[in-house]
C-alpha cells in the first residue's frame, strides 16, 4: 500500500488552530532551557502521542485496519506502540517527580484523522516529529544520564517511525541522517493539535504561524512543481511584512539546516494576485523525500527570530517519478 506523506501534512495542517499554547504575537527569540524544561517539552509530546494512539485504538478494530489493507499483526504491533508511548509518559513523569519537579499534565487534542488509512498517515508525520524532536533537544540536555535515556526513548520512535512508513508503502529509511527540530519548530507542530486544557508548568516556547501548503491534485516534484503557502502573506503582515519585504521558503531535511554549507539554497517567494498567498514557481532541484519547510526573513539565517510561518512537511518525489495518479487528498 502506498499513501501520500503529503496528504499526512495536510491533515496535520488542518487540525483546530485554537490552541492553549503560546502563539507568536511579535519577535520569537530562541528559549533559554535546563534539563526540567526539557523533560517537560518531551512529556508534552509524548501525552499527545499517547493520546492519539489511545483514541484510535478506541475507534477502530483489528477488522477495521485489515479491511483498509493493514494485514496482521498491524494491529496488535499498533497496540505495543501505544504500550511505548504510555511508557514513556510514565518513565519522564517520573524522572520529573524524583528530581523535584513538576509535570506537566495531559491537555485536550483533535486529531483530523477521520477513518484508519488517515490515522496511519498522520501516525507517520507524528512519529516522524518525534524523532526530530528528540534530535533537536540533545545538544541542550546537561545531565549525561537524562541524553542516554532520551536517545534510547529516539532510537524508539525511530523504529516507529520506520514501522509505519513500510506499511505504508514508503520507505522505511528515506534519507541518510534524521532532521533535527528546535523547540519552537517542534512547539509549532505540536499547537495544531492541542485543542483545549492547561497545565501547572509553563514552557518557554512560542508557535510560530501555521504554514498551510495549497492543496493540489499533482504530487510534488524537485525542479518542477510550485509551491502555494496559503494565507500566508496576509498572515505576514501582523508582524510588520509589507509587499516589499524579502521572504524566503527554506526547505531543509537532515543536518542541511544546522548546517550552512549543506543547506539547500532558499527560494525567494512571490505575492500571489490575490495579495493572500504566497508562492514559488519551481521547487529547487535535489531535495526529495520528507523535506520541511519553513518562511523566513533571512536567506542566510534560519533562527526563530527570523521564522515567520512553519514548519510544514512535504513529500517530494524526484523529478519524473512522482506517481501519475491524482493526489487521493486533493483531486
Amino acid at each position: 500500500m502506498r499513501f501520500s506523506l503529503t496528504f499526512a501534512a495536510s491533515l496535520a495542517l488542518s487540525a483546530v488552530q485554537a490552541s492553549p499554547l503560546v502563539k507568536r504575537v511579535g519577535p520569537v527569540t530562541t528559549p533559554e532551557v535546563d534539563d526540567g524544561i526539557i523533560l517537560n517539552y518531551a512529556l508534552t509530546l509524548e501525552y499527545l502521542e499517547r493520546k492519539f494512539y489511545q483514541e484510535a485504538l478506541a475507534n477502530y478494530s483489528q477488522a477495521d485496519f485489515v479491511a483498509a489493507g493493514f494485514e496482521d499483526p498491524f494491529y496488535t504491533n499498533l497496540k505495543q506502540i501505544y504500550v511505548d508511548e504510555q511508557t514513556h509518559v510514565s518513565f519522564i513523569s517520573g524522572a520529573l517527580e524524583a528530581a523535584g519537579i513538576t509535570p506537566t499534565v495531559e491537555l485536550q487534542y483533535t486529531f483530523p484523522a477521520t477513518d484508519v488509512l488517515s490515522f496511519v498517515t498522520l501516525s507517520s508525520v507524528l512519529e516522524g516529529v518525534g524523532v526530530s524532536a528528540y534530535l533537536g533537544a540533545a545538544a541542550s540536555i546537561v545531565n549525561k544520564e537524562y541524553l542516554t535515556a532520551a536517545g534510547t526513548i529516539l532510537t524508539v520512535e525511530a523504529r516507529h517511525t520506520s514501522y509505519i512508513r513500510a506499511s505504508l508503502g514508503e520507505s522505511p529509511f528515506p534519507t541518510p541522517f534524521d532532521t533535527p527540530l528546535d523547540f519552537n519548530e517542534v512547539y509549532s507542530l505540536a499547537a495544531q493539535f492541542i485543542s483545549g486544557g492547561s497545565s501547572p508548568v509553563k514552557l518557554p516556547f512560542m508557535a510560530f504561524p501555521a504554514l498551510t501548503l495549497q492543496c493540489t491534485q499533482y504530487y510534488y516534484e524537485a525542479d518542477r512543481s510550485s509551491v502555494t503557502f496559503s494565507g500566508a502573506f496576509k498572515a505576514a503582515q501582523k508582524f510588520n511584512v509589507n509587499k516589499d519585504t524579502p521572504i524566503y521558503a527554506v526547505f531543509f531535511s537532515g543536518l542541511q539546516k544546522a548546517s550552512r554549507s549543506q543547506t539547500f539554497v532558499p527560494v525567494q517567494v512571490r505575492i500571489t494576485a490575490g495579495n493572500s498567498d504566497y508562492r514559488i514557481d519551481r521547487l529547487p532541484a535535489g531535495i526529495t523525500n520528507q523535506v520541511y519547510v519553513i518562511l523566513s526573513k533571512s536567506n542566510t539565517n534560519f533562527n526563530d527570530e527570523n521564522i515567520i510561518a512553519g514548519p510544514a512537511i512535504l513529500k517530494i518525489y524526484p523529478k519524473g517519478q512522482a506517481p501519475s495518479t491524482p493526489h487521493p487528498k486533493c483531486h
